[in-house]
């Protein structure tokens, strides 16, 4: 389906760019869960994607101009990177996302200083100069569908600078309860939720999210915004042509030589915060301790990936997870069984190889939007898995007919329900299985967007113009 006056816009692009060793521009799919589930649906339709230029070789692209592929056209905005910074890692990062997944240590952070507030500055700047671009390139009447926790304040200036645009917006992350929000000053609330209730619309995955968004706006606003909810959708077909590459199908044969006959726990996933990696090692060690006939019968393979290394809390992390995983597999090791294979490398075709063989799968973020690894790993999977995963997680509305529940913060619960998962009867295992497959495949990508397209409505200005 074409759809030539559409307007994608999103921080990360479907595209990246590096340079290659003549030191021509070198193209290839961009990263994230954004991409692979609406990039499917837009590729071949006419539409125009607007998006950040992050690296120099994306800003060297943008100074070149738009770029056609896969039939879109792709905008980037090139960005001063010290303002990027500021936008990114000060408000987006350090502050919004915090904020919804509800990390902040309280007695320490946030600060809220001068220099936050010079940073909220940028950051509506940098939303400002999204929504110029969009006023720049939509045609007459076009839909602009704006996308995710960097660009909530793009509505409201679009609506001010081409009114005659349909708008709608799509919050990624969970959002904050109303106590939660209070943590931002009282203007900067005002013009979030007045903003983001500037679009057509706004967007989430999991009527709870919907649900906070709603009532942070009756307690700051005294109105409710239009929403809707509908849950990211994977691209099977996609996934599929990646399990049948031979770069997945040797790291699958990688794999098996490591495992052998022993059961496999996977989990899949950034080293991030609101993934809970911690607590999954420490399930994973309290049941070596107090079921020992699972010594030497399980292995845990970790597929995990670097994330966020400009902040110090994420640089933290990722040095205590290195560090307890070590001492776990010095602490249980015997000469012919590691427990954890820690692979910190971002590699797409092992994680596919990863999901296809585990037999328990560890999905126990803190708080998730959505997570995409919940549904890709039951529709690439090949033993019958079971998906152990935490209520707190978007994807749980979708797949908890199938899925064993998880409190992502009750270690020892975590340790019973893999335990539960690796002793589960064949029949169980399969008949959960086919839950999970269907209903991780009962939507495509296009649904998604068709679900988009059918909110979009002319925006309002707001308060945060």
């Amino acid at each position: 389906m074409g759809h030539p006056d559409l307007v994608v816009v999103s921080n990360r692009g479907p595209l990246s760019f590096s340079t290659g060793a003549d030191g021509e521009l070198v193209t290839r799919r961009g990263a994230g869960g954004l991409v692979s589930s609406l990039g499917p649906a837009v590729v071949g339709t006419g539409a125009t994607w607007v998006a950040a230029a992050i690296t120099d070789a994306d800003r060297l692209a943008a100074s070149k101009g738009a770029v056609e592929a896969e039939g879109f056209r792709l905008c980037s905005l090139a960005i001063d990177p010290a303002a990027y910074r500021q936008f990114y890692d000060v408000i987006a990062n350090a502050t919004l996302w915090f904020l919804n997944h509800g990390l902040y240590d309280l007695p320490r952070r946030p600060r809220i200083d001068r220099r936050w507030h010079e940073a909220w500055a940028t950051f509506r700047d940098v939303n400002h100069s999204f929504a110029a671009a969009v006023a720049a390139e939509a045609p007459e009447g076009g839909t602009v569908l704006v996308h995710d926790y960097q660009l909530p304040l793009v509505g409201a200036a679009v609506a001010r600078l081409r009114p005659d645009l349909r708008t709608g917006y799509f919050h990624h992350t969970p959002f904050c309860e109303p106590s939660t929000l209070r943590v931002l000053p009282d203007a900067v609330a005002t013009e979030l939720l007045a903003a983001m209730a500037g679009h057509g619309a706004s967007g989430f995955h999991s009527e709870r999210w919907s649900h906070a968004f709603e009532a942070c706006a009756r307690a700051v606003l005294g109105t409710t915004p239009a929403t809707f909810v509908s849950p990211a959708a994977i691209d099977a077909t996609e996934l599929a042509v990646v399990a049948a590459s031979p770069e997945s199908t040797a790291e699958l044969q990688h794999l098996e030589e490591r495992v052998g006959d022993r059961h496999l726990i996977v989990r899949v996933d950034r080293i991030e915060l609101s993934k809970n990696l911690l607590r999954g090692f420490l399930a994973f060690e309290a049941l070596l301790e107090e079921e020992p006939h699972w010594r030497e019968r399980v292995v845990f393979a970790a597929s995990v990936y670097p994330s966020r290394d400009g902040l110090p809390e994420y640089l933290a992390y990722r040095a205590e997870v290195e560090a307890f995983v070590e001492r776990l597999n010095t602490t249980w090791s015997t000469p012919s069984w590691t427990p954890v294979l820690l692979d910190m490398s971002d590699s797409f075709p092992r994680s596919v190889a990863a999901l296809r063989r585990y037999d328990v799968l560890l999905v126990n973020p803190v708080r998730d939007g959505m997570n995409l690894v919940a549904l890709e790993g039951p529709v690439l999977n090949e033993r019958d898995g079971v998906l152990a995963l935490s209520t707190e997680a978007g994807a749980w509305d979708v797949l908890a007919h199938g899925a064993l529940g998880l409190n992502p913060f009750d270690i020892s619960g975590t340790a019973a329900a893999l335990s539960e998962a690796l002793s589960m009867p064949a029949e169980e295992r399969a008949a959960r299985a086919a839950i999970l497959h269907r209903a991780a495949t009962r939507r495509t990508p296009q649904d998604w967007l068709d679900d988009q397209l059918a909110v979009a409505t002319p925006a309002s200005g707001g308060a945060g113009d």
